[in-house]
């Protein structure tokens, strides 16, 4: 008699405690590994881009250069200085030299472009633009390189702000509110744009211009994440300091407004022509307690120079882009200075250190650290100097 046994099946292994720890383990090892590669890659293409954006710039300068005897890019006639001993006198000379008629003999005005009011596109385009009507103390501000005296304006602001307006702007895309003049990283001015106090999304718009206030302060719009130099926009000899004449009224010398040439840049590969205005490369800190209340929304990013940390991708006077760190263009003034003082010179160093802006220069005193430096606003010598040193 035969007998049969029935066939066992194999109860299946699951995995143990310690087993699904270590594949846990693993997993967060290559997370770990993985996420930070990721986040270093998105910002670096967010870098990339911005200097695309200020290569764009380059490519419009040398077209405006082209089109305007290889002049450079100004808001203000070449002799306004000769009008009057301040900003506002000047402004109110000018029109009355030109036959005080209104509209048509003040002082150029600065353009936007034409809008549609409140960005809806329901209403027909109107144009939008700041006039120089003697006694606007806060627009005549506008036209100006950059202003160093109260008296004159708003001090520290100026025509190096504007690349966006409509004077430029026609030499890149024609629109204000162009991606192309607004930093990836320059995340507060971005969000002033896109979703701004009027709700609109002027990057959007269709028009020229996009009646967006970034707040309840005026109808103010948000300037370009990219500046230009200041210093370069005056005449070479107005920035350079000595000792017999550290720093003076531009009023009190003609031609001070007359903007060099493209081509008098002495050390084209040494000297900045645009930069990005905020602290956007290796940024700690994004608004700056020092200013209250800040211009977007109650904040006020670091400026540029506001640490030795920060590397503001820039556009050199010979087309060609890179980041620029402030460490080095601070140790670069100094080893400057160092070697003025040895041949017995005037120690000016390579930014204007005796403006009436002092010896913190261009908001230094603001700075996330100890970080000093006014390179690339108040360049000495203007367009024929150094903001760095050959490596």
């Amino acid at each position: 008699m035969s007998s049969t046994k029935t066939p066992q099946m194999a109860t299946p292994r699951g995995f143990t405690i310690v087993e699904l720890l270590v594949v846990i383990a693993i997993i967060a090892l290559l997370v770990s590994i993985l996420l930070p590669a990721i986040g270093k890659a998105r910002d670096q293409a967010k870098l990339t881009q911005s200097l695309s954006n200020l290569s764009q710039m380059g490519k419009a300068h040398a077209s405006y250069a082209a089109e305007w005897n290889n002049r450079q890019f100004t808001l203000i006639d070449d002799n306004f200085a000769q009008y009057g001993g301040s900003a506002v006198a000047a402004q109110t000379a000018y029109a009355q030299a030109h036959g005080n008629q209104g509209t048509g003999s003040w002082h150029p005005p600065v353009d936007l472009g034409w809008g549609y009011p409140d960005c809806d596109g329901s209403q027909n385009t109107v144009y939008f633009r700041y006039f120089q009507q003697p006694g606007q103390g806060g627009n005549v501000s506008l036209i100006q390189p950059i202003v160093f005296q109260a008296s004159n304006g708003i001090q520290y602001f100026g025509a190096f702000r504007l690349v966006n307006c409509r004077q430029f702007n026609q030499y890149v895309s024609g629109r204000f509110y162009d991606k192309s003049f607004y930093a990836p990283k320059d995340t507060v001015v971005q969000e002033a744009v896109s979703n701004g106090a009027s709700g609109c999304d002027c990057f959007q718009d269709p028009g020229e211009y996009c009646d967006l206030p970034p707040g309840a302060i005026g109808d103010i719009p948000v300037w370009s994440s990219y500046i230009l130099s200041p210093s370069a926009m005056y005449s070479p000899n107005f920035m350079t300091p000595s000792a017999a004449q550290p720093f003076s009224n531009p009023y009190v010398r003609p031609g001070t407004f007359r903007s060099p040439g493209m081509d008098q840049a002495k050390y084209s590969a040494l000297k900045t022509h645009m930069t990005e205005h905020h602290w956007l490369q290796a940024r700690r800190a994004e608004c700056n307690p020092s200013f209250q209340p800040g211009t977007y929304g109650g904040c006020e990013p670091y400026y540029f120079n506001g640490s030795w940390e920060s590397n503001p991708a820039t556009l050199f006077y010979d087309a060609h882009t890179e980041t620029v760190g402030v460490r080095k263009a601070e140790r670069a003034d100094g080893r400057v200075i160092a070697q003025q003082q040895q041949a017995g010179q005037f120690p000016a160093g390579l930014w204007h250190k005796q403006t009436t802006f002092g010896a913190d220069g261009y908001y230094s005193d603001t700075a996330y650290d100890f970080a000093q430096t006014s390179f690339h606003v108040l360049t000495t010598e203007g367009i024929r100097g150094r903001d760095i040193l050959a490596d």
